[in-house]
């Protein structure tokens, strides 16, 4: 697997853990696990970003 594809890949997994861990932690009341949900999710998008960024530059 390219590393493009392979962080694309771990971006949207890490964007769906994040996903659950912020809705868990509404539902629980745990503003802990809810922000680290969200900064979970903003690593996810960022890390499939790059596996944009590197898609293009191997062109």
């Amino acid at each position: 697997m390219k590393p493009s594809t392979r962080d694309n890949v771990e971006g949207k997994m890490h964007q769906v853990k994040g996903a659950v861990k912020e809705a868990a932690g509404k539902i629980v009341n745990d503003p802990d696990l809810e922000a680290e949900g969200k900064v979970e999710k903003i690593g996810g998008k960022v890390q499939e970003k790059i596996g944009e960024i590197e898609k293009v530059v191997e062109k």
